[in-house]
């Protein structure tokens, strides 16, 4: 009953934004559309912006995400502009709910905190793409911020300008970024500043997950790294990435101290980034790195952690079903993956 009447909530939600935006929103109006109490929708969601949320993450992972051509840097990022550009309107298209989006990430400084970090590990996430289409070591994160820099704020143009952006010039500017030298590289951590990852020996039992790269259920049962990074620390993820020994599997378990709120955030902005990618790189360039939303905490209670907020940094080791090696706060992701 409970699914059911989120799904309602949902569906009367998006016809409440998509006629009347969100300011002009009224949680009533979606209450009797979803032919609920006024109590119903807040026993789903604890507020207007949380539910606005949730309705963008809901029509992002229902998209449809055909493979990807791209088999160069070049040719990978153009498609990857063309497929953010497609869901822009044009100038002569009403603006539809997604317009407001930005405005209501300003609301607060958490949630600014929040969407700065998950647009951090968006980078990262098209960084890894892309080197995993050059026969070089270089590292293109960069090459990638500044091509989601462009892209973003064609976004924020299309909406405040309609008809000023011209997709044609984004793309072709976008495909030149590859060729760019920025002076990217990885310099290692201040090893003295991070404590070392303690031996450990507990077995590991986690939950079914889906991974939001490939947007396929996936098993954590494997060798390798899980990072449990709340909303404010995903940066460190990177950190696990680099220092990982070759051919070892990465997984960021995303966490927040308010998951009703932030939890569609995070949904929304990695699954836009992910079904781009996905549109725009074949298969075998996708990141191995796996992003799992742990909205209701289950990843990380099965690491240990019975409680998790956005300042969150644990780090785990897992071999033949057992974690081995263990680190928490910062640096923790460096300390596990690089430890022997």
């Amino acid at each position: 009953m409970q699914e059911r009447n989120r799904a309602k909530v949902l569906a009367a939600a998006r016809e409440e934004f998509s006629e009347r935006g969100f300011r002009d929103a009224k949680i009533d109006s979606i209450a009797d559309r979803a032919e609920l109490t006024r109590g119903a929708v807040y026993s789903n969601f604890p507020g207007k912006r949380a539910l606005y949320f949730a309705v963008l993450a809901d029509d992002a992972e229902r998209a449809p995400r055909p493979a990807g051509p791209g088999r160069t840097p070049d040719a990978a990022l153009g498609a990857f502009a063309r497929a953010w550009l497609a869901r822009l309107p044009l100038a002569t298209d009403e603006q539809g709910p997604g317009m407001e989006f930005l405005p209501e990430i300003l609301t607060d400084e958490p949630t600014r905190q929040a969407y700065a970090q998950l647009t951090r590990l968006d980078s990262i996430l098209l960084g890894l793409a892309l080197e995993r289409l050059t026969a070089t070591t270089a590292r293109l994160v960069r090459v990638a911020e500044t091509a989601l820099t462009t892209l973003h704020g064609a976004s924020r143009l299309s909406a405040a300008a309609p008809g000023f952006v011209e997709p044609f010039n984004v793309v072709s500017a976008c495909e030149r970024l590859a060729d760019l030298d920025l002076g990217d590289g990885w310099p290692p951590p201040h090893l003295p500043f991070i404590p070392p990852a303690h031996p450990f020996d507990e077995a590991w039992s986690p939950p079914p997950v889906v991974d939001a790269v490939t947007g396929e259920p996936v098993s954590l049962d494997g060798d390798g790294v899980v990072a449990v990074l709340g909303l404010h620390r995903l940066e460190a993820v990177e950190e696990a990435v680099r220092a990982v020994p070759y051919g070892e599997t990465v997984t960021v378990a995303l966490v927040s101290g308010d998951p009703a709120e932030l939890g569609p955030l995070a949904r929304l902005t990695v699954t836009e980034l992910c079904g781009c990618l996905r549109q725009a790189f074949p298969k075998g360039a996708w990141p191995t790195l796996r992003v799992v939303h742990d909205e209701t905490g289950t990843v990380a209670a099965a690491a240990g952690l019975p409680a998790a907020g956005d300042t969150t940094e644990t780090a785990i080791r897992v071999r033949a079903g057992r974690i081995i090696a263990r680190a928490d706060t910062r640096g923790a992701c460096h300390a596990v993956a690089s430890a022997t």
